[in-house]
């Protein structure tokens, strides 16, 4: 029996040990493997640090998510007097922090890719004029960028000062950026480092004139969509109005409030939330794909 007590004594301060300083949980004896090969930065953590939001924490995403739906469910319960439709306006308020954060992260993205062009002709011009190294030019080049781009660059100098490991600095770079573009920029770079040769100002110069009518194209499609993005707006706006203004005649809010009224209202609800989504997703122009991932 004390042969056992100890033997559970030293299983407790050893559980309580790795728990403290490796930072494990569960009754293992060490940090498991899949723990270990965890990537090191939540997904939404690195969702928003790409919409330029790096101060702003998945705890602070939901509760304003949480917020939005609070409200617009308070709004939608006084103006229809039902639950369900209060639940269901509340789902769709909730919705536009993220649509919100994901346009301001498409937007930082176009801004990268009209900038990415410019940027590739200077790394370029410095490593095959001025005889720079690829590190070198590509960090000077970064540091005069868009500001949404400084961050990542700045990230990623850090890491080529402590490491001196260019795959792993490329690496941290393209996490933060989270573009196709800095993907294949990094890795021109990174094969031109590592191997070698005098092709690679030729390799720059057609990446960048890729990119340069990629953005282009990119630009007269968003020029002819100006009016149809515009008109959607309407597609809340109208309903909407029409909605209050029925509170207004007769017994209206009396016959939102009924067992017919509450299901006519669910259905509206629903095809107008499927008209926004439609129209957007129709509108939306294809991103290119990342290949180079990690």
């Amino acid at each position: 029996m004390p042969l056992l007590n100890a033997a559970t004594a030293g299983v407790g301060v050893l559980w309580l040990y790795t728990s403290l300083a490796l930072g494990t949980s569960g009754f293992g004896f060490g940090p498991s493997v899949s723990a270990a090969t965890r990537p090191r930065r939540p997904e939404l953590s690195a969702w928003l640090s790409q919409a330029g939001l790096e101060g702003v924490g998945p705890r602070e995403f939901v509760a304003v998510v949480a917020m939005l739906f609070t409200l617009a469910a308070l709004g939608g319960y006084a103006l229809f007097g039902g639950p369900l439709p209060a639940l269901t306006v509340g789902a769709f308020g909730a919705s536009f922090p993220i649509a919100g954060y994901r346009r301001r992260r498409t937007l930082r993205g176009l801004r990268a890719q009209e900038a990415w062009p410019r940027m590739i002709e200077e790394i370029r011009l410095q490593t095959a004029s001025l005889g720079r190294s690829i590190p070198n030019a590509l960090f000077e080049v970064g540091g005069r960028g868009p500001e949404e781009l400084r961050p990542a660059f700045a990230a990623a100098h850090r890491e080529w000062l402590l490491s001196t490991d260019l795959p792993r600095t490329l690496t941290v770079l393209k996490e933060r950026l989270g573009d196709a573009t800095a993907d294949q920029a990094c890795e021109t770079l990174l094969i031109a480092h590592e191997l070698g040769g005098t092709d690679l100002d030729r390799r720059l110069e057609a990446l960048a004139e890729d990119r340069l009518q990629d953005v282009q194209g990119r630009k007269d499609a968003k020029s002819r969509q100006a009016g149809a993005r515009f008109a959607r707006i309407f597609v809340l706006v109208v309903p909407a109005g029409m909605a209050l203004a029925g509170t207004s005649i007769g017994n209206g809010r009396d016959a939102y409030r009924s067992a017919t009224g509450q299901m006519i209202v669910l259905v509206a609800l629903a095809l107008v939330i499927a008209c926004w989504v439609w129209a957007g997703r129709v509108m939306r122009l294809p991103e290119t794909e990342r290949v180079f991932r990690n």
